[in-house]
């Protein structure tokens, strides 16, 4: 299965492409490269679109058949669910964003927001459902993606929620679940910060915290798939309370509901809080930022001494080439909380490690989890088409 993935990599972002060419990025031989090709042309994925000349007799060039089926992203966050419709080459189509209100919260009215935006999606797109390769869904917390559920979502308190039968159930398409982290740093591979580079962590900055990790180009999930739970190692001791249950952890500090109460603290009075609605504080607090207000700028410093210890930490243990802020709130408080991080981070971090290391925002246009998910999808109906022929 990972021959065809790559393979497909490789065809999305070269194309057209020779199946010379492809056999020189991804190092298969020639006659590898060939087979997968021809199954994934008959998957109705790829197709010939020309040739181009050569030394010899001119070779036939590869591209995504776009009218080959589409893909469904979804990202489930806390107070938001996303529903992002790709077409077979992972090209954006069509997208809606549905509230979550904090009462919500049980698996089936979860589902139902799901539900409702893929017949959204689905019905403005004019897709009937068997054109649908795959929904990849992502919700927070610890997910068996092998087994499809929920292990552990302290923000929900779910505990051994089986999400996926719930969804394939509802959609009647191929379900894959999976944690946004892992989501997340599939998009920087294939589309961002991690295409030309080999170890990666992206941060998912929302009303939960935690690293999407890549090593040797490749995600990494740990034994369980559990790996990334950054947000909950512990960066004050007997520090605030986390939903996960420890106390002092960094997504206590760091995540949106941290950062409204940074601004709670220093302000009880302050016209940014908004009761009950930790997106809109945090827009107020961006709004601020821009006006140059001081209590703004100070909660962004002080979410920042948190947050660029905790970067510090991650740059020491794992060297990697680039750590990458993704998520809303990095988007909405953007680059002033970035200069803020980087100066941090330099006091705390090793020399080496830090001049080594790029620390930026993500650049991907749209949902980065949405968008990974669908690549996900997209994974796993590429793994279908090998368990078939492997069935002969």
């Amino acid at each position: 299965m990972a021959n065809r993935f790559e393979i497909m990599r490789v065809v999305i972002a070269r194309s057209p492409v020779s199946r010379q060419r492809i056999a020189a990025e991804t190092g298969l031989s020639i006659a590898t490269v060939a087979t997968v090709v021809g199954e994934l042309i008959a998957a109705g994925l790829l197709l010939e679109v020309g040739f181009e000349d050569s030394a010899g007799r001119p070779r036939a060039l590869m591209a995504v058949d776009h009218a080959g089926g589409v893909l469904l992203g979804v990202d489930v966050a806390e107070t938001y669910v996303r529903v992002d419709l790709f077409d077979a080459a992972l090209a954006f189509l069509d997208g809606v964003e549905e509230a979550l209100s904090p009462e919500e919260n049980r698996p089936d009215q979860v589902v139902g927001h799901i539900v409702s935006g893929v017949r959204t999606v689905l019905g403005r797109a004019g897709t009937p459902a068997p054109r649908v390769l795959g929904a990849g869904i992502t919700v927070p917390g610890q997910v068996d993606h092998r087994g499809g559920v929920s292990v552990f979502a302290p923000n929900w308190d779910w505990h051994d929620i089986a999400f996926g039968e719930l969804l394939s159930a509802r959609l009647g398409i191929p379900a894959h679940l999976d944690n946004p982290l892992r989501a997340a740093i599939v998009a920087e591979l294939w589309f961002g910060a991690g295409r030309r580079r080999e170890d990666v962590v992206v941060l998912n900055l929302g009303t939960g915290v935690g690293a999407g990790l890549a090593f040797r180009g490749t995600l990494y999930r740990g034994a369980t798939n559990s790996a990334g739970e950054w947000g909950h190692t512990t960066l004050v001791l007997d520090g605030r309370p986390c939903h996960c249950g420890g106390c002092g952890c960094v997504e206590a500090y760091v995540g949106a509901p941290g950062i409204v109460q940074h601004l709670r603290e220093l302000d009880p009075d302050s016209p940014m809080l908004h009761a009950n609605d930790q997106t809109a504080t945090i827009d107020a607090l961006a709004r601020g930022i821009d006006a140059g207000d001081p209590i703004a700028q100070k909660v962004v410093a002080e979410t920042a001494r948190y947050l660029g210890a905790a970067v510090a930490n991650l740059i020491n243990l794992l060297n990697p080439e680039a750590i990458v802020l993704s998520s809303w709130v990095a988007t909405r408080l953007g680059e002033p909380l970035l200069a803020e991080v980087r100066a941090v981070v330099a006091r705390h971090a090793l020399g080496r490690p830090f001049v080594a290391t790029e620390i930026a925002r993500s650049t991907l246009p749209g949902d980065s989890v949405s968008l990974g998910a669908a690549t996900l999808a997209l994974e796993g109906f590429l793994s279908e088409i090998a368990t078939n022929r492997a069935k002969g």
